[in-house]
């Protein structure tokens, strides 16, 4: 019986229900919650850095997006503030599309 241990998308359970088995979840607190999530974000970027395509990359970067979504919402933030903020920090930095790689600053 395999141990898992992890934050799950919503339908899981009824997907392994549907498959004949069962299962045991439990509902975590809020800050639990918050935990599960930034680590959820650790794993679904390192499958994102493991992607061999660029099929995979997408996948793998819309579970992302799924997980910033809820973390923004842990946040009191809906995505669109997030955005805002995004904006806001490319309008103001840039953004990364110049591919510019910093090597040094002098101080004259």
């Amino acid at each position: 019986m395999p141990v898992y241990n992890k934050l799950v998308r919503d339908l899981i359970p009824k997907i392994i229900e549907e498959a004949g088995k069962s299962f045991t979840t439990r509902t975590l607190s809020d800050e639990e919650y918050r935990q599960e999530l930034r680590k959820k974000a650790f794993e679904e970027l390192e499958e994102y850095m493991n992607a061999s395509d660029d099929v995979t990359a997408v996948e793998e970067l819309a579970d992302l997006l799924e997980i910033i979504h809820a973390l923004a919402e842990c946040h009191g933030a809906t995505i669109e503030q997030v955005e805002a903020v995004r904006a806001s920090k490319a309008e103001k930095r840039g953004g990364f599309k110049e591919k510019i790689f910093l090597i040094e600053v002098h101080d004259e």
